[in-house]
């Protein structure tokens, strides 16, 4: 029996509650918990074993800022956390790791700092270190979604790929927060194209059908965060389809 795709819930965070931005715009932001603890607990009691926490703060100040969340729920869930957000020096890497976190992911810094986030691939090895590959109309966008750029989605994650990389986040953007369904034709392509990529799709997902269609192209894992909170996809839905 073919494996089936993982669900993995995200919790976005600014000043240290649950949030949802819209198209990763700061003045769209909804707060849908003020306990992200609560929220993390939710999801482990539905079967869910992973967690994607992203540091929205962090994000926008360049360096670590949740950390405390990070660590909160990491000690008191079994959940399995990749941490991103605000990782830019190798203290902020440092910080997370020390907080709980399982896996990483930098998306920016592979851009901006390629060096750098080499030789964290190096230190820390592919299975702890995620590539972020935040794509609009198909070219890598950085800063948290601030900065477009002109690298085709597709050739930035084949050249990491060839570097040692093989977990990948690829966010479509435009999508993200707008209930508008995944960008199935770019995990198709990057699949087509790269079939040893772990490829997590997220940004669009809006019922479990969106799920379940991921899941028949073999996709191997699924970020949701909206569909959750806005409850177009139930926990009961997700544990119905883990178990």
């Amino acid at each position: 029996m073919d494996k089936k795709i993982e669900i993995i819930p995200a919790i976005d965070l600014i000043e240290g509650k649950c949030v949802r931005l819209s198209q990763g715009d700061y003045n769209q932001k909804t707060v849908y918990n003020e306990n992200p603890l609560e929220v993390a607990q939710m999801f482990e009691d539905a079967g869910i074993s992973r967690l994607h926490l992203v540091d929205l703060d962090g994000a926008k100040a360049q360096h670590i800022v949740n950390y405390k969340v990070l660590e909160t729920i990491a000690t008191k869930t079994n959940l399995v956390i990749d941490f991103g957000g605000g990782l830019k020096a190798d203290k902020d890497l440092e910080i997370a790791f020390n907080s709980g976190a399982s896996m990483v992911t930098g998306g920016s810094i592979a851009v901006k700092q390629k060096e750098t986030f080499l030789i964290w691939l190096e230190k820390y090895g592919c299975e702890k270190i995620i590539l972020g590959a935040d794509a609009k109309d198909g070219k890598i966008a950085v800063s948290g979604w601030l900065e477009s750029t002109e690298l085709p989605v597709v050739g930035f994650i084949k050249e990491y790929h060839q570097q040692g990389i093989s977990k990948v986040i690829s966010t479509d953007i435009s999508r993200d927060g707008m209930l508008s369904g995944p960008a199935f034709d770019l995990y198709e392509q990057i699949m087509k194209e790269l079939p040893k990529v772990e490829i997590i799709a997220s940004g669009g997902i809006a019922s479990m059908d969106d799920i379940l269609k991921l899941d028949e192209m073999g996709v191997p894992g699924v970020i949701t965060g909206k569909a959750i909170y806005e409850n177009r996809i139930t926990l009961k839905e997700i544990e119905r389809f883990i178990l």
